[in-house]
């Protein structure tokens, strides 16, 4: 296996890597993607910074001694475009879609707390849909494991017996459950969430890059919509404190500016959730949370 990037108290630096990004050329045929086994780490990143209060301020997160659930995923950012970006990876990272997220949270990370981060390409996939891969971070304070998150991505690259007219299966019934607030999504929140994510995909920037990519306007990071819908969770009689799992699938873009309903029900066993279109009709994202 490769040596582990390892990096320092300090991530790498991000306009390098979106360099590179841009010089990237498209991904290999079909029959000849491998993906590598990359890793990068970073020991003795900090918690607390001045983008962790604007983060709280533009996901609606209330204020308190313990981290938000999706920002360790922030912190690791600059690792997973380190690795997206590496020589030996063979897909363009423009163009690739968030489709799953699952985030396992062993316990609440203090803010101040120092945490060494590891980040790995997972498992990969052929799909009909193209190559799915994993993306793992994991998480220690003191050497034991606090943290840990899955994302999946897509590389799109259908099969060549997918025929282009094959008729497409219907989407599943849309279930509504008891509870729903309303969301909004502001026209410059994807500029916001770039500011103290690092995120910055032209999708989420302007309308005019978004058009670019085949968007008519800007879409919101799918990160920062998991990120609303947490705080607004958190926020709600039932919630509870202590180990917690919550998964996450992407659905359709929420485009900005726009608006949105939270639905979701709350059960013993655990909690489902959606994030729909204003009509009610069509879901931005589905999950769940379950304490562990």
């Amino acid at each position: 296996m490769p040596d582990t990037l390892t990096y320092r108290n300090e991530a790498p630096k991000l306009l390098p890597l979106y360099a590179r990004a841009l010089s990237r050329k498209g991904g290999r045929g079909a029959s000849d993607i491998t993906l590598p086994e990359l890793s990068a780490r970073l020991v003795g990143a900090g918690t607390s910074s001045p983008a962790l209060d604007r983060f709280q301020a533009i996901c609606g997160a209330p204020q308190t001694r313990h981290l938000p659930i999706t920002w360790p995923h922030l912190i690791a950012f600059p690792l997973h475009l380190r690795l997206l970006t590496d020589k030996q990876f063979p897909l363009p990272l423009l163009g690739l879609v968030h489709l799953r997220n699952t985030i396992t949270q062993h316990r609440d990370i203090g803010r101040g707390e120092i945490l060494d981060l590891n980040v790995r390409l997972g498992a990969q996939e052929r799909t009909s849909r193209g190559i799915e891969f994993d993306l793992i971070t994991e998480a220690y304070a003191s050497g034991r494991l606090v943290w840990e998150e899955s994302s999946v991505n897509l590389f799109r690259q259908p099969a060549p017996d997918e025929g282009a007219n094959k008729g497409k299966s219907a989407p599943p019934k849309l279930e509504r459950y008891p509870n729903t607030l309303d969301v909004s999504a502001p026209e410059a929140i994807g500029r916001q969430y770039a500011a103290v994510s690092g995120d910055r995909n032209p999708i989420h920037m302007h309308a005019l890059s978004a058009k670019a990519f085949g968007f008519p306007r800007a879409i919101a990071h799918g990160m920062w919509s998991k990120a609303r819908v947490l705080a607004l969770l958190q926020q709600q009689p039932g919630w509870r404190a202590g180990p917690v799992r919550v998964s996450c699938q992407f659905k359709k873009p929420l485009f900005l500016p726009g608006t949105a309903q939270l639905n979701w029900q709350a059960a013993a066993s655990g909690w489902d959730y959606q994030l729909l279109n204003a009509k009610g009709d069509a879901p931005h994202l589905s999950g769940r949370i379950d304490w562990l």
